[in-house]
């Protein structure tokens, strides 16, 4: 038993180098396939698990077994799976990837090796199935290491992959699914393998990145969006109540705070009224605070995921059947102001600001409680704003009027590349600041033939700072101390 074993009782041990073993073998089978065997497979794959009777059921499971999460909405991941397909379909995996021939350079692609996939508890199903269409399609091989709380809906979904995998002729060990999970478990899993993808809780971020292996981990979110004076409140309140209610607000993308301008403040909160939202009273919102953070400010896990009813409920209050979501007013920004903070249930804050620059103030505060580098968004039809928040936010990802938890991940109508995991760059304590999609799942080899010389002369090279003299001085006295030591 190795020290990165250490913990592990004789099962765990025995099963992790047996997955290790079959893993191996299944890499030397997938690394030999050409680029049309693997499409085909993440075609198979994909299918297996995103047909709309089996995603249902894996919904259900999920949900069941996690109690966390809204059945109607979830359902709407599995054109996630779709859209991830449709990414790794477009591109090229398997030999050249690229020529550039006026700098003669040729890109081969290769696979990363044995992936380490760890599964949050949100998202049993559809992690496991964009991972596995990523990693086929690099021609890697993954051991899925399955939150606790949702394991046999992970387990489920990896099974149904490898069945369509040995329907395919191809090794169904290309995926495996650990069954004796925990953290010791976990951080086994990721000592050995060549690549680890961690999508989840911060304590699974920080333990990827410490496993010693090269590691995709993702930030927290603190999702915020500005509402200027220019936008269409109706768009913008519909889009919040989709994004907010999506899940039951469980993602990290979505909304969590609104910052309004003043006066369409009371515009916006009818609009959001019409679309669902209750806005709290002070005294329920005191009792909001009380069930979501403790006394420290750390968020409790009871309410997270929560519908609204539930929510309520659990403060002690009740709301009416037909509302979807809860507001509450912010009462200030910073650490002190849990509701300024990462929310992840169908709870958001709503702010008022006054000129843009106090917005972009508001955003960047916000960030500092907590969520830098994941995202934020604007409702908003003037560039300058637009362009002004791209300057000044600390985040990987901005939404230009689109509901934060259906966009940032890549939807059918925009460019972002599909995916479920969101690097969010040195500000959230990750390698990338962009989605996690097919090239981070493969190595790749440069291949440089000679070109023509591309040496720009020192005077364009350093500009305003370039002296003539100095250079000619030093060429002199080269010349003089040759002459002075010659043969």
């Amino acid at each position: 038993m190795g020290a990165n074993d250490q913990g592990l009782t004789a099962d765990q041990q025995q099963e992790l180098d047996d997955v290790y073993s079959r893993a191996r073998e299944a890499l030397k089978v997938i690394e030999g396939y050409d680029q049309a065997r693997v499409d085909r497979l993440c075609q198979a794959v994909a299918w297996a698990v995103s047909n709309k009777t089996t995603f249902s059921r894996l919904v259900d499971m999920g949900i069941a077994e996690s109690r966390l999460g809204d059945p109607v909405s979830r359902m709407g991941k599995r054109m996630k799976i779709r859209g991830v397909l449709r990414d790794a379909l477009r591109q090229k995996s398997v030999g050249i990837l690229e020529e550039i021939p006026e700098k003669g350079l040729v890109k081969y692609g290769k696979p990363a090796g044995i992936i380490a996939c760890l599964v949050p508890t949100t998202n049993p199903d559809l992690t496991p199935a964009g991972n596995a269409i990523y990693a086929i399609k690099a021609r890697d091989v993954v051991i899925f290491s399955p939150h606790p709380r949702a394991k046999n809906t992970s387990a489920e979904t990896v099974r149904l992959m490898r069945e369509a995998l040995d329907r395919e002729g191809a090794p169904a060990d290309i995926l495996q699914c650990l069954t004796m999970v925990n953290i010791p478990m976990s951080q086994a899993l990721m000592a050995r393998a060549d690549l680890v993808l961690a999508t989840g809780g911060q304590p699974m971020v920080r333990a990827a990145y410490s496993s010693g292996r090269p590691a995709y981990g993702v930030g927290a979110g603190n999702s915020t969006m500005i509402i200027d004076e220019t936008a269409d409140t109706a768009q913008a309140a519909h889009n919040t109540m989709l994004s907010k209610t999506s899940d039951f607000g469980s993602g990290c993308s979505a909304d969590g705070n609104l910052i309004i301008e003043r006066s369409i403040f009371d515009d916006m909160l009818m609009q959001l009224d019409k679309e669902g939202g209750y806005l709290a009273t002070e005294a329920e919102k005191a009792s909001l605070r009380d069930v979501m953070w403790d006394a420290e400010g750390h968020r409790l896990p009871d309410t997270v995921a929560a519908s609204p009813h539930e929510l309520a409920k659990a403060a002690g209050f009740r709301i009416p059947k037909d509302r979807k979501f809860i507001m509450v007013r912010g009462d200030g920004i910073g650490k002190e102001h849990p509701f300024s903070s990462e929310k992840l249930t169908t709870l958001l804050a709503v702010y008022t600001y006054d000129g843009f620059e106090q917005a972009l103030e508001m955003m960047q505060g916000i960030f500092e409680v907590g969520g830098k580098g994941h995202s934020c968004g604007i409702y908003s039809f003037n560039q300058d704003h637009i362009h002004h928040l791209a300057l000044a936010a600390p985040v990987s990802r901005i939404m230009v009027r689109q509901p934060q938890s259906k966009a940032n991940a890549g939807a059918f109508n925009n460019g972002m590349p599909m995916t479920s995991s969101l690097g969010c760059g040195t500000w959230g304590g990750n390698i990338v600041s962009e989605n996690v999609h097919l090239k981070h799942y493969m190595n790749t080899t440069w291949v440089s033939v000679p070109i023509a010389e591309d040496r720009p002369p020192d005077a364009e090279l350093f500009g305003d700072f370039y002296d003539a003299k100095l250079e000619e001085d030093a060429e002199s006295a080269a010349s003089e101390t040759v002459i002075e030591n010659g043969p």
